[in-house]
């Protein structure tokens, strides 16, 4: 249990609860069994319990990390494979017991996607035991697999620590006056002061934005001066996300590690835990003006460990920085310009709120390409 929840008498409840349920489990699996919860809850420990009392008994357990199946599936296609695609899923697919460890932490590919499908919908279709660990909430699976999941005929799903909910958790406020007001629609992309190129280029940016928002997959990060509208586009994705009826954080960074922070006192009706994992898997997250928070041995590496966790989920993310990369922690540098799931753009425009002339703009946007 995460540190400062064990006196709670709700949780307490929970958790007996769970061992209890995974001891029934265990001596006799039958359905599907579903802990959910924050991240160090305590999901994984029982999971590996029950397979270990299955293989204590003399029985079959299959305990496999998502992540983990999926490179050894695509590890089968290699030239020096030891054991052909068909024969490993027919493996993992036809276990008397499997148990899925950290299901929502994997890479979403179209590829994941489907296979992942294919097994859970086979073992659905059979009525095979199984046992599934996430840190995601379950309404955040797609259709497919959240009906199989919570269908009360076959699954019993148990929270052991529940997640924030999004009105106890406000980051960014996106209800904020000047936040509503970033809309595409809004903003501009012509001025009598500027030249072809730079239209040219916040067109592009729009654009892009616009098709982020419109399927978010991958990161998408806006390079800029202050005031060059990097802020404005990843606000405008998250409004239109809402506005379809979809779940966006936006915070700025510096924010963000101070609501951290505030976890902390003996007040603080959000736990440290709770608030991290809400805002490490959140289906999008914004993150605006990286580089501007304190640089703290603790402040980097929160920001690493965050940013680290969606890198490999591959979790849809915005990043705005007015800092050139070379200058951000090289660790978080090396993923944000991964070609393989991450597009940068660079803005050239000046200040909208009235900063340097473009001229004196697009001269040190050009000091800084020869820099890099």
């Amino acid at each position: 249990m995460p540190e400062g929840l064990r006196d709670d008498p709700e949780l307490r409840k929970r958790f007996r609860l769970a061992y209890q349920v995974a001891q029934e489990f265990a001596a006799a699996p039958e359905g599907w069994l579903v802990l959910n919860g924050v991240s160090g809850c305590g999901k994984t420990h029982l999971a590996a319990a029950i397979a270990n009392r299955r293989l204590e008994a003399g029985a079959s357990a299959l305990f496999i990390v998502v992540p983990d199946l999926l490179d050894h599936l695509r590890a089968t296609f290699g030239p020096e494979r030891e054991i052909a695609y068909d024969d490993l899923f027919d493996q993992v697919r036809e276990a008397p017991l499997l148990i899925l460890d950290d299901l929502g932490t994997q890479s979403n590919t179209p590829w994941a996607q489907e296979k992942l499908f294919q097994l859970i919908n086979h073992r659905y279709n059979d009525r095979r035991p199984m046992v599934i660990t996430t840190n995601v909430p379950l309404e955040h699976f797609d259709e497919r697999l959240r009906m199989r999941l919570t269908d009360p005929g076959l699954a019993r799903a148990l929270t052991l620590v529940p997640f924030a909910s999004p009105s106890m958790i406000r980051l960014g406020d996106l209800d904020l006056p000047r936040l509503r007001e970033m809309t595409f629609d809004a903003f501009q992309v012509r001025d009598p002061g500027w030249d072809a190129e730079t239209q040219a280029n916040l067109r592009n940016a729009l654009q892009l934005a616009k098709a982020f928002a419109e399927a978010p997959e991958g990161w998408l990060v806006f390079l800029g001066r202050y005031g060059c509208g990097k802020t404005h586009l990843a606000v405008a994705i998250a409004n239109q996300r809402r506005v379809q009826g979809q779940e966006a954080f936006f915070v700025v960074v510096p924010d963000l590690l101070d609501y951290l922070r505030a976890t902390f006192a003996p007040a603080s009706r959000v736990t440290y835990d709770a608030l991290f994992e809400t805002v490490r898997a959140a289906p999008l997250l914004i993150l605006d003006d990286l580089g501007t928070q304190s640089s703290t041995p603790w402040a980097q590496e929160k920001l690493y460990q965050l940013v680290n966790y969606r890198y490999n989920a591959a979790l849809p993310t915005v990043l705005t920085t007015s800092h050139s990369l070379e200058d951000l922690d090289g660790r978080l540098a090396s993923r944000m310009v991964d070609q393989r799931f991450s597009k940068v753009f660079h803005i050239i425009a000046p200040d909208y709120r009235g900063g340097q002339p473009v001229a004196a703009a697009k001269k040190k946007t050009t000091r800084r390409r020869k820099r890099s």
